[in-house]
């Protein structure tokens, strides 16, 4: 069981998460990544660079 950063939201982890998987928040939508699993830790999710053909 993780709280969400931005709402406080409890979230039940599934038993098969993994540690930097990503989840969305059922309350408020924030995507997290799973930074830990022992204790099980949350925080925000990286935010997708735009790959410009570069």
């Amino acid at each position: 069981m993780v709280n969400c950063p931005e709402c406080e939201t409890e979230i039940d982890l599934p038993e098969d998460t993994i540690q930097n998987e990503i989840l969305d928040c059922p309350t408020c939508g924030l995507e997290l990544e799973v930074v830990d699993l022992n204790p099980a830790e949350v925080d925000l999710a990286p935010e997708e660079e735009e790959d410009w053909g570069e």
